[in-house]
């Protein structure tokens, strides 16, 4: 994903990982949802595609190394643009995942 990003956007914000963690959050969501109104998982494959899909399609460390390297470059806004948009966008996204299984 962040070799397709600079295509589609030109500047400090890192797109690609941003991209790759809220739809991660999506699917997180999916399958929560899945698991909380038909019951369809097993315990295993719970931690399968939960913890071990999802855990390693998205990337808390290359988050946490954007944000780094955007402090110590200087672009604050940015920073603090990417955090908030991470953690809202994320949380509201797991969200919908869960409402759109209800």
């Amino acid at each position: 994903m962040d070799l397709l990003a600079p295509v589609a956007f030109h500047g400090a914000f890192p797109l690609g990982t941003f991209m790759v963690n809220i739809i991660g959050c999506f699917i997180i969501g999916l399958f929560f949802g899945l698991l909380e109104k038909a019951h369809v998982m097993t315990p295993g494959e719970n931690v399968l595609l939960i913890t071990g899909f999802c855990g390693g399609f998205t990337t808390f460390s290359s988050f946490a190394d954007d944000m780094w390297v955007l402090g110590s470059k200087g672009e604050w806004s940015t920073c603090v643009l990417y955090l908030a948009a991470s953690v809202v966008l994320g949380v509201l996204l797991v969200w919908a995942g869960r409402a759109l299984i209800r």
